[in-house]
C-alpha cells in the first residue's frame, strides 16, 4: 500500500461522508418527499449498496453510469460507487439518445441506474448498445451478447419491479452496512462527467477525489457554509455546479439539504417557506421565474440568508432586484464550469456594489490569469482567454488526449471565455468565444447587449446571438420574452439600445418569443437558437446596398414575432 492511499491519511468522497456521520449520527442529513434521513442511515444505505456492487462485479476503475433526475437515490449511489473505487458518470438526462448512446460507447459502464422517468429512455437506448465490436471493427454478436448479461441494470426511486431491471431495495437487501476496505487514493477518479460545447460530441472531464474535495473547501470558506444551513438541491444532480458546490460541501460540513426534482418555482417557493431554508443556488433564469411566479409575493423567505447566481452569466438587474425585495439575503455571483470541479471565482455580497458586473477574483484554492492566443499572460484591462491553475482543475477528458493537450495548452487550463482584469484584480467576463457576435469587422459581446435589454420593463429574458448576414458578416439578433401583459414593440426595444449602446451593438433584429430553450441547468442553448433562426435575414428580405449606405447598428430592423 502506498503512502497515497494509506487509510490514515486519505480523503476521498466516500471519507467525507463517514467523517459527517461520525459527527453527527442522528443529525437529518436530506429530506425527499416524506423522506428524512440522518448521516448514519445515508452512510449505512451508501455502505450496503457498494456491498452489492462489489458482489456483483463491480471493482475499482469499472464506470457506472446513472441517468437520473433528482432523488435520495442518487445521493447513495453517488457515495456508494465512491466506495467502490468506481468511477460515477452522471449522465444529462436531456440529452438525445444519440449523445447517450454515444457515452455508453465511450465510456463502456457496467451498470447503469436509472430513474422511472428516464426507463423508456434508457431501454430504447440499451436496444442499440453495446455495439459489440471488438479490435478488427466487425461487429460480433455473441460479444454484444456477453457484455449485456454482465451489465447492471438498476431502478432506482421506485420498488417497483420491472423486467429486466432490478430495483436499488432489491440490490442492497442484506448486504453488509460497514464500509467497504478498498484500497483507494485521492488521485482516484471519481467522476466522469460529459458536458457538451462547440464540438458535436460531449467531453468526458474526469475529475479526481482530490479535484473535488479541494473544490469543496473553496466553497465552504468563499460561500460561507454552516453546520446550521439548510439549502434546497432544486437543479440536476448530473451538473456540477449542485452537486459539486453545493451537495458535496454541505454534506462535507454536516448540514441539512432538501432534495427537489425539478426548479418547478411554485413547488421551489413552497419548499424555501415551509423548510425554513437559508442558502439557495439557482441561475438567473431559475430566478427571474420564481420571482414572476403568482406566489412569489406572498411566500415567507425569511429564513433565506445567502443567496448564489451562477451557471450562467447574471444580468446586473437581477443582482439588484434581488437585494431590494429580500434585503436580509447576502448575494454571491460566481464563475466556473466543470472542468474546475466547477467553482472558479465569486464576488462576495459586499462587492456586489462596487464592482457590478464582475464576476470577482479567483476563490481559494484557484490562480486565474488572462493569455493571448501567442500564451502569453496579459495585464490589467487587456482582452484575453481566462486560463486557471489549480487542484480543483480536472485530470483531463477520458480518452480524448488531443483536447486534453489542448485544454492545458502553455501550461494552464483554457476555458474557451474571453474576459480581463481591473486593476483590483476582478474579473469580468465578457463573453464565450463561441458567443461573440462578429458583424462588420467588430466583435460585439452577446453578454454587454443583454444586460442592456434586461434593463428595459417589458423584457422578461433575453439572449443575444449572431445570424448569417450578406453584409455584415453576423447580425446583432435579440431574442426577447416579453414580461406578461406588456406589449412587444421591437422599434422602442431598439430605441432604447440606440440611448445606450454604441452603434454597431445595436440589434439588427428583434425577434420575440414565448420561451427561450435551455438545459436543464437553466443555461440558455444559444446554439439552437442560432439554429432555428439562422435564415432571418434571408427571410426579413435584405438589402444589401441600403445595408452598406447606413450606420452599423441603424438598419432598420423586421418587427419579427415567434
Amino acid at each position: 500500500m502506498t503512502q497515497a492511499s494509506a487509510p490514515w491519511r486519505r480523503q476521498t468522497l466516500g471519507d467525507t461522508l463517514r467523517r459527517s456521520r461520525m459527527r453527527h449520527p442522528h443529525k437529518r442529513a436530506l429530506m425527499w418527499r416524506n423522506e428524512c434521513i440522518s448521516y448514519g442511515e445515508l452512510d449505512e444505505r451508501a455502505n450496503q449498496l457498494a456491498h452489492a456492487l462489489l458482489t456483483h462485479g463491480v471493482r475499482k476503475g469499472d464506470r457506472v453510469a446513472i441517468l437520473a433526475t433528482n432523488c435520495l437515490d442518487f445521493v447513495i449511489v453517488h457515495f456508494a460507487v465512491a466506495r467502490t473505487g468506481a468511477i460515477l458518470v452522471p449522465i444529462n438526462f436531456m440529452f438525445e439518445q444519440s449523445d447517450i448512446l454515444y457515452i455508453l460507447n465511450h465510456c463502456r459502464p457496467k451498470a447503469l441506474f436509472v430513474t422511472p422517468n428516464r426507463l423508456r429512455v434508457a431501454e430504447d437506448v440499451l436496444a442499440a448498445w453495446p455495439p459489440a465490436s471488438t479490435a478488427d471493427g466487425v461487429r460480433h454478436a455473441s460479444a454484444g451478447k456477453a457484455a449485456q448479461a454482465s451489465f447492471l441494470r438498476i431502478v432506482i426511486d421506485s420498488d417497483e419491479t420491472v423486467p429486466g431491471w432490478t430495483t436499488l431495495a432489491q440490490l442492497s437487501v442484506g448486504q453488509p452496512r460497514e464500509e467497504l476496505d478498498v484500497e483507494l487514493a485521492d488521485t482516484d477518479v471519481a467522476h466522469i462527467l460529459y458536458t457538451s460545447g462547440t464540438e458535436s460530441r460531449p467531453k468526458g472531464v474526469m475529475l479526481t477525489h482530490q479535484n473535488l474535495i479541494w473544490e469543496y473547501v473553496s466553497c465552504i470558506v468563499d460561500f460561507e457554509f454552516q453546520p446550521d444551513d439548510v439549502l434546497v438541491h432544486a437543479m440536476p444532480f448530473f451538473h456540477s455546479a449542485q452537486l459539486h458546490a453545493f451537495l458535496g460541501p454541505s454534506i462535507y460540513i454536516g448540514s441539512t439539504g432538501v432534495i427537489l426534482d425539478s426548479p418547478e418555482p411554485g413547488r421551489l417557493l413552497r419548499t424555501l417557506q415551509e423548510a425554513r431554508v437559508t442558502q439557495f443556488f439557482c441561475p438567473p433564469t431559475v430566478w427571474i421565474a420564481m420571482t414572476n411566479h403568482p406566489d412569489y409575493s406572498h411566500t415567507d423567505l425569511t429564513a433565506l440568508r445567502k443567496c448564489y447566481f451562477g451557471a450562467a452569466a447574471t444580468p446586473m438587474e437581477v443582482m439588484e432586484s434581488a437585494a431590494r425585495e429580500l434585503p436580509q439575503v447576502r448575494i454571491w455571483n460566481t464563475y466556473g464550469q466543470t472542468e474546475v470541479a466547477p467553482f472558479a471565482t465569486v464576488l462576495r455580497p459586499e462587492e456586489q456594489r462596487i464592482k457590478p458586473g464582475s464576476v470577482g477574483r479567483p476563490c481559494l484554492n484557484m490562480e486565474t490569469a488572462i493569455m493571448d492566443e501567442e500564451g502569453h499572460l496579459l495585464s490589467p484591462g487587456e482582452l484575453g482567454e481566462i486560463v486557471h491553475r489549480s487542484p480543483h482543475v480536472m485530470l483531463g477528458y477520458y480518452a480524448d488526449e488531443p483536447r486534453t493537450e489542448a485544454a492545458f495548452a502553455y501550461g494552464w487550463f483554457h476555458t474557451g471565455d474571453l474576459g480581463f482584469f481591473d486593476a483590483d484584480g476582478f474579473l469580468t467576463v465578457v463573453d464565450r468565444k463561441k458567443d461573440m457576435v462578429k458583424t462588420g469587422g467588430e466583435n460585439v459581446s452577446s453578454l454587454e447587449v443583454e444586460e442592456v435589454l434586461y434593463q428595459h420593463s417589458d423584457v422578461q429574458e433575453a439572449a443575444v446571438i449572431g445570424v448569417p448576414h450578406p453584409y455584415w458578416g453576423e447580425a446583432v439578433t435579440a431574442v426577447l420574452v416579453p414580461r406578461s401583459g406588456a406589449a412587444a414593440d421591437a422599434d422602442e426595444v431598439l430605441s432604447f439600445c440606440r440611448r445606450r449602446l454604441a452603434p454597431f451593438k445595436v440589434p439588427k433584429y428583434v425577434v420575440f418569443t414565448d420561451t427561450l430553450p435551455k438545459n436543464p441547468s437553466g443555461k440558455i442553448l444559444k446554439r439552437e437558437l442560432r439554429v432555428r433562426y439562422r435564415d432571418l435575414a434571408l427571410q426579413a428580405g435584405v438589402d444589401t446596398a441600403a445595408s452598406a449606405a447606413s450606420e452599423p447598428g441603424t438598419a432598420a430592423p423586421p418587427a419579427d414575432t415567434v
